[in-house]
């Protein structure tokens, strides 16, 4: 049931005429007031109707692009495909959408703020980027979330992240299933750190290090479980759940890898090989190494993940792993706008590609 400006103004404690006179901003309010009747807002996701609302209908051109930190190449490269795909194709005449680009900065309740912004503006299509959030009462938020934004007819797609799972109770999907509408184009963060781990194991590494991302995300969880696994296969037997070898960093940056590289080689001074969440944190990794008077990879070889653009630049040149990061924002692009078909079942995976460059190498044998 659609939440009204009455329940608005039983939740902030005050009149419906208070209610109309802060959301319309042309009456003075106390600050106290007009604090209460904002919060009741956000708290009931309260979507203002009426003629002035009408000029954003769902039709709007306006595309919703979230992203966790702009200044990160990845989600650059991602926002800037999507934003691409807005034109129209070949740039027909009245097929332009305006993007806008939400900075949560990784908060989840900065996530939820925007998405009800976006739905008041009735937003045409939203693209969520970047992984997702591994909290229950947040993730129930966010399904209810999208599911009313779907169902106001704002298309939803998300890039780089998994699919989200069932909708809950008493939500239902497009013709009464039990899925919420959403499409997903997901990265193989799994098969791809599968990958890197199995190729420094082939190199002889047995002291392999990790410095992982945030331990809430889920690309953190999933590039780590792929990780897990080839150790796993490779020993033959089970995997700590607190592999020793891994430090989470407190993001995916350049001083995360610096510290968690040090850290590493307090726990382990025989380290001969480190794996980073991302390439950012790998120079932060390599960075350390070297203050520490090690070379790469003569005496550590470090490798990263996403072959971000100066990946191969570096020196030495990154060992990492591939993701098609601009086709997969156009391809969320062209999904956000309904032209192109969704995927079967509603999910497409992007392969994640070993790139071998110069920063990995045999371990020393003396």
């Amino acid at each position: 049931m659609a939440v009204t400006l009455a329940d608005v103004a039983a939740r902030a404690g005050v009149s419906a005429a208070t209610v109309s006179r802060v959301l319309s901003g042309n009456y003075p309010v106390a600050g106290a007031t007009r604090t209460r009747v904002m919060r009741a807002v956000e708290e009931l996701e309260y979507v203002v109707n009426g003629p002035a609302s009408s000029l954003a209908a769902a039709s709007s051109d306006l595309v919703g692009i979230l992203v966790n930190d702009i200044a990160d190449p990845f989600f650059g490269i991602i926002a800037g495909a999507v934003q691409s795909e807005l034109n129209g194709p070949d740039g027909a005449q009245g097929s332009h959408k305006l993007a806008v680009v939400c900075n949560t900065g990784g908060s989840p309740e900065q996530e939820l703020t925007y998405l009800t912004l976006l739905q008041r503006q009735r937003a045409a299509a939203i693209v969520l980027t970047g992984g997702a959030v591994e909290d229950a009462e947040h993730s129930a938020a966010l399904s209810a979330r999208l599911q009313r934004l779907a169902a106001g007819g704002t298309r939803i797609v998300l890039c780089g992240r998994p699919p989200l799972g069932p909708a809950l109770p008493g939500q239902r999907g497009p013709q009464g299933h039990g899925e919420l509408p959403v499409l997903t184009v997901a990265f193989d963060n799994r098969g791809g750190a599968r990958r890197l781990t199995e190729h420094l194991l082939a190199l002889g590494h047995r002291a392999i290090g990790y410095v992982a991302g945030p331990a809430e995300r889920t690309t953190t969880r999933h590039r780590l479980e792929g990780h897990r696994s080839a150790l796993l296969e490779h020993r033959g037997g089970p995997v700590r759940e607190a592999e020793p070898l891994t430090v989470h960093g407190g993001g995916y940056d350049r001083s995360s890898g610096y510290d968690g590289a040090l850290e590493l080689l307090r726990r382990e001074p025989r380290l001969t090989a480190v794996l980073a969440a991302n390439d950012t944190v790998a120079l932060g990794v390599c960075a350390a190494l070297r203050d520490q008077g090690l070379r790469i990879p003569e005496d550590v070889s470090v490798a990263g993940f996403d072959d971000l653009p100066f990946s191969a630049d570096a020196a030495p040149a990154l060992t990492t792993v591939r993701l098609p990061l601009h086709e997969a924002g156009a391809r969320a692009g062209k999904l956000a706008l309904g032209r192109q078909g969704p995927p079967p079942g509603g999910v497409a995976t992007v392969r994640a590609d070993l790139m071998v460059r110069d920063s990995t190498a045999r371990p020393r044998t003396d």
